[in-house]
C-alpha cells in the first residue's frame, strides 16, 4: 500500500444520501475533493443540483439523482440508474434520516413511528443490500452508515429516533460480518450534537443546548464539515482493516 495515497478515491463511484445539506453535503464535497465521482442524493433534485454545481465548480466530479429512501420504488430506481450509468458502486454513505417526532416517548403516534422506521431502518437496510450487491460484483467497497450517539445513549424526547439509530449500529455490525467475504467493509459514524437544520430543534433551544453541553467535554456543538474527515477515512484505503466499528465524533459526549 502506498502511504502517499491512503485517502485517494480517484476512479471511485460514491453515493451519498441526504446530501443536499448538513453532514451529507460536507461528506459529498470531501469525497469529491479526494477524487471520487459523487452521486448527490436527497428527496429534492433541485437542492442536490446546487451541491453538484458547487463540487464541479471546485474541480470535482458529481451528479444529482433524487431519492427518498423511505420509498422502496425510489431505492430501486436509483440503483437501476447507477448500474446503467456506472456499472458499479464503490462507496455508499447512508446519511438521509427522519426525525419527525420530538416529545415524550409515550406520546409517539403510529405515523411518526412508521415514518422514522421506514427511513432510518428499512431505508438504510435496503440501500445497503442493493449497494452491497453492486460492490460484490465489482470486487468490494465501503458502506458508511451515519447513526448517532443517541443510538448508544437515547436522547431526551427523541425516543423512536434513538431506537432506530441503535438499530443502525446493530445493522452495521451484521452487514460487516456477512459482507467481509466480499471485500465489503461496513462501518458507522456516530455524530454528536451538530449544527444542522436537522438538529435545529436541539441546537437552537438554549435550555436544551445548555443541558447537552454539560455532557460534552469540548463544550460546543460540531460543524457539519467536522464529520466528513471520519467518513473519508472509512471510505478510503486508510481504513482497509476496519469493519464493523462505530466511531464517535461527539466532542467527548459518550465519555462525558
Amino acid at each position: 500500500m502506498n502511504n502517499d495515497n491512503l485517502f485517494d478515491l480517484t476512479g471511485k463511484v460514491a453515493l451519498v444520501t441526504g446530501a443536499s445539506r448538513g453532514i451529507g453535503e460536507s461528506v459529498a464535497k470531501v469525497l469529491a475533493q479526494y477524487g471520487a465521482h459523487v452521486i448527490v442524493s436527497s428527496r429534492k433534485i433541485e437542492a442536490c443540483q446546487i451541491v453538484v454545481d458547487e463540487i464541479i465548480n471546485a474541480g470535482g466530479s458529481a451528479q444529482a439523482i433524487a431519492c427518498h429512501i423511505g420509498d422502496m420504488d425510489q431505492i430501486d430506481a436509483i440503483f437501476a440508474a447507477i448500474t446503467e450509468q456506472h456499472g458499479k458502486l464503490d462507496i455508499l454513505v447512508n446519511n438521509a434520516a427522519a426525525n419527525p417526532y420530538f416529545g415524550h416517548i409515550i406520546d409517539t403516534d403510529l405515523t411518526a413511528f412508521q415514518k422514522t422506521v421506514d427511513v432510518n431502518i428499512r431505508g438504510y437496510f435496503f440501500m445497503s443490500t442493493k449497494g452491497a450487491k453492486l460492490m460484490k460484483d465489482s470486487g468490494g467497497g465501503s458502506i458508511i452508515n451515519v447513526a448517532s450517539v443517541n443510538g448508544v445513549i437515547p436522547g431526551d424526547f427523541q425516543g423512536i429516533y434513538s431506537i432506530t439509530k441503535a438499530a443502525v449500529i446493530s445493522m452495521t455490525q451484521a452487514f460487516a460480518k456477512e459482507c467481509a467475504q466480499f471485500n465489503i467493509r461496513v462501518n458507522a459514524l456516530l455524530p454528536g450534537g451538530t449544527d444542522t437544520k436537522f438538529a435545529s430543534a436541539l441546537v437552537d433551544n438554549p435550555a436544551i443546548l445548555k443541558q447537552m453541553m454539560h455532557h460534552v467535554p469540548m463544550k460546543r456543538v460540531a460543524q457539519p464539515e467536522e464529520m466528513a474527515g471520519t467518513v473519508l477515512y472509512l471510505a478510503s484505503n486508510a481504513s482497509s482493516y476496519t469493519t464493523g466499528t462505530a466511531i464517535n465524533v461527539d466532542g467527548g459526549y459518550l465519555i462525558g
